[in-house]
Order: C-alpha cells, then structure tokens, then sequence
C-alpha cells in the first residue's frame, strides 16, 4: 500500500505545482488545505501559507526563467502529501477525489505508468524524465 500512496503523492505534488501557476490555483490550494484540515487541523493555516509562498516561488522562478524550481518544489510537496498519507491512509480517497476534480483543467502533460518488480539484489531504476545514475 505504501508503494501505491507515493504514487498518489507523486501524482498529487505534479498536479499541485502544475496548477498552482494558473488561474485554478485557489482551488487546488482549498483541496490541499481541506486533506489537513481533516486530518491535522492544528496545520491547516500552516499549509494554507505554505502554498501562498510555493506560489510565489514559482511565480518569480518563471519570471525568471527557472526552470527547475517547479520540479523541486513538486518534490517538496509530494514527500509533504506522502507523509501525510502515511500518517492518514484515509485520506487517500479524499486525495484521489481532489485530483479527479482538477484533472480536466490540468494542461495536457504526457502521463506516464511505470511498474516494476525486482527480487534478490536486483535494481530497478525508472524515470519519468531524466535519470541520471553515478554509480562506483
């Protein structure tokens, strides 16, 4: 289960990156917000404010032509959204609902599906971009 509630994080911090530069961020940020409400209502207005300053971060990123702010403000996101679900596996649900509801004002991206299975002392490497591998 923990393997499927990274995915929906992953997922979930894309999305959230994605549209928080457009005009449906007060959605997105209301359907963030509403998952700690519910389940640690004590950081709702933390998290509320946390994604006002991603916001602004990506606004000015873009402004200034970075590129990879996005990228790395979605991997914040998604371990906050993943540490959340694990704490609150049901929230998930809830989760799932919310992206459902954005997936139709979510620009067109390539989606990408990856499964593996490794056993032994096999390695599984997979991207969905870049993937760089230093290994000595």
């Amino acid at each position: 289960m923990d393997a499927e509630l990274a995915v929906l994080a992953g997922t979930a911090g894309t999305t959230l990156v994605t549209l928080l530069t457009t005009e449906a961020w007060q959605r997105v940020s209301d359907g963030i917000t509403s998952l700690w409400r519910r389940a640690e209502p004590e950081r709702a207005e933390a998290i509320s404010a946390e994604l006002e300053v991603t916001r602004t971060d990506l606004l000015a990123a873009q402004a200034g032509g970075d590129v990879e702010s996005g990228s790395e403000l979605g991997a914040e996101w998604q371990g906050r959204i993943r540490r959340l679900l694990v704490t609150h596996p049901e929230e998930a649900a809830a989760l799932r609902a919310i992206l459902d509801d954005l997936r139709p004002i979510t620009p067109d991206a390539p989606s990408v599906t990856q499964h593996a299975t490794a056993s032994g002392h096999a390695r599984v490497y997979q991207a969905g971009r870049d993937q760089h591998i230093d290994q000595r």
